[in-house]
């Protein structure tokens, strides 16, 4: 269960099909987020791919000296793009692969094109989503609902996103959705109507015990997003922004060219693999034991005295290269993560935010909000961010002072805008949206170790809240996920605990969450977790969530199956 490999083994094939002889790789947008997450370009080069084009591109010149690789998604704006390339070729013959299931009639329209009968190959190939880590996967949609239901558009492309990504690990699951929610519902229904009317791709070796997908609703636990993060990852998510493993450093004063915009891949990079999931005090630690290392390395290359100390170098100055790339980057990032935790007092707000999460005291945590909303070095955001969080801890205490917060907002210079966001997330995702007991006030057990979790004292104050996915997962590992709030969609139900899951949340994940999963993962033996979303949120992605979803518009941003002319 690993959606990276999945997508690479998809790619590979369709490079290896064509066979030997230069190739241009022909895409559209979103298929070249897919390729370029799971690929460098430097290793698709080696497979005699030389030229990456665009299919919606006017400037492209004629090689007819090229094979062509299209992959494509099967939308109506890319079949006539493409019939309109049959009917007056730039290359020379033409392998095309679908990201997703295309009707008979748009394969009848690509024929028709096909005069001069330059088509090799014609296939569905299921890679219809961001691989982002080995167990976690989006579709990139920001906004997917619209006055807290699916926008139509949005729920089409998530259902075909889903069930490609079952398609490609090769899963027909029994599926379990959140009952509180309708367009959790909704899109289990989607789901479960594609696999019966693709039943013959859906035809894989039945396990012993069969796979689980389970569909969750961002709404249910819209304190996740909310909060500040201490991992490597997350943390770069939430201060610096990831866009497809891109990260914009061009605001960094005095940041070199070559650094303006660098990219986190694990697959790519050996640091960020082995701490992504690491707290922020690790890399600092981490890093300077990089830059020892690297040092090191340095020094002892510096002797070039004879021919056979050159060859050595030549030899190694690849490696030598890419770990002074390496290095350059991360001391770089983590640089400009630390300058902005002490800027922008992330200390203090994060453990404020924490006890609002986790087991605050309504009078101690309200005094604690004040005094940073009147304190100058708390940003405008984190501002909101606090009293978002405390609104949704104390939506029904008798002493709740959100208006007397939002008044505060208003003092401090936060537009009506933002301001306007502290009630909408309590439309979006406050006591009545949810079906959850999110902060365990009605669970005795949940109340007994929240208490004793505060005598005992936490071991790290910024990293104790756990989202709400992690407790769902837990409980449907060991079977005792109720069947109630999380239903079977159809007839059947699991007798034995589940081994292979996917779990989606329509609304979108946080790396937060992945970081949930891939502890479940690495704790429970046998079990393999796949985590997806619409979207991967930090705080501001999330309040355009909920904007639009409470009112705005939404902006959308297996082995294959052969087809015949």
């Amino acid at each position: 269960m690993n959606v990276i490999l999945a997508v690479k083994q998809y790619i590979s094939k369709m490079i290896d099909e064509s066979g030997p002889g230069m190739k241009v790789l022909l895409m559209d947008k979103e298929t070249t987020s897919i390729v370029s997450m799971v690929y460098a370009q430097s290793e698709i080069l080696q497979k005699e791919v030389y030229l990456f084009e665009r299919i919606d591109s006017s400037a492209r010149e004629t090689m007819k000296h090229l094979k062509c690789i299209c992959f494509l998604r099967p939308t109506r704006d890319n079949v006539e793009l493409l019939a309109q390339e049959l009917r007056m070729p730039k290359y020379g013959l033409y392998y095309i692969y679908f990201s997703n299931v295309i009707s008979k009639q748009d394969v009848k329209v690509l024929a028709e094109a096909d005069d001069q009968e330059v088509v090799r190959e014609v296939q569905e190939f299921f890679g219809d989503f961001i691989a982002v880590n080995p167990h976690l996967f989006t579709l990139n949609i920001l906004g997917c609902s619209q006055a807290l239901n699916w926008s139509p558009s949005s729920l089409t492309r998530t259902t075909q996103g889903l069930t490609a990504v079952l398609l490609s690990l090769k899963k027909c699951p029994m599926i379990r959705y959140q009952n509180s929610s309708e367009m959790a519902r909704r899109l289990a229904e989607n789901v479960r109507s594609t696999i019966s009317k693709e039943a013959a791709l859906f035809e894989f070796r039945k396990t012993d015990v069969a796979p689980v997908l389970l569909v969750l609703d961002r709404r249910d636990d819209p304190v996740t997003p909310l909060l500040n993060q201490w991992t490597y990852q997350a943390m770069v998510h939430e201060l610096l922004g990831i866009n497809n493993n891109r990260i914009n450093l061009a605001h960094i004063p005095g940041v070199t060219k070559d650094l303006q915009e660098v990219v986190l891949s694990a697959e790519h990079d050996e640091f960020y693999a082995n701490n992504m999931y690491n707290n922020f005090g690790e890399i600092g630690t981490n890093i300077k034991d990089l830059m020892e290392e690297f040092q090191k390395k340095s020094k002892s290359q510096a002797k070039v005295e004879s021919i056979a100390d050159m060859k050595a170098f030549i030899e190694t100055y690849p490696q030598f290269k890419k770990m002074s790339g390496a290095v350059a980057k991360h001391v770089t990032v983590v640089g400009e993560l630390s300058r902005l935790v002490s800027k922008i007092n992330l200390l203090e707000v994060s453990e404020t935010e924490q006890e609002l999460a986790c087991q605050g005291d309504h009078s101690a945590c309200l005094q604690k909000i004040k005094g940073l909303l009147n304190g100058d070095k708390t940003p405008q955001l984190d501002m909101l961010r606090l009293v978002m969080l405390y609104a949704l801890r104390y939506e029904s205490h008798s002493n709740n002072d959100v208006s007397g917060l939002v008044e505060a907002l208003r003092r401090k210079g936060l537009s009506e805008k933002h301001r306007s966001m502290v009630h909408a997330v309590l439309q979006y995702g406050g006591r009545k949206a949810r079906g959850s007991d999110l902060f365990g006030n009605q669970d005795p057990v949940a109340i007994t170790k929240r208490f004793l979790k505060g005598l005992k004292g936490v071991e790290n104050v910024y990293t104790q809240h756990k989202p709400l996915m992690y407790s769902i997962l837990d409980q449907l590992i060991k079977g005792k996920l109720k069947e109630g709030a999380y239903p079977y969609l159809g007839t059947g139900q699991l007798r034995d605990k589940p081994q292979d899951i996917v779990v989606f949340m329509i609304g979108g994940a946080t790396y937060e969450e992945a970081l949930a999963v891939h502890t479940l993962n690495r704790s429970s033996p046998g079990v393999r977790i796949v985590l997806g979303g619409t979207t991967v949120h930090n705080f501001k992605s999330f309040l355009d969530e909920v904007s639009q979803a409470v009112g705005g518009q939404p902006s959308s941003r297996s082995e294959g199956r052969s087809r015949q002319w």
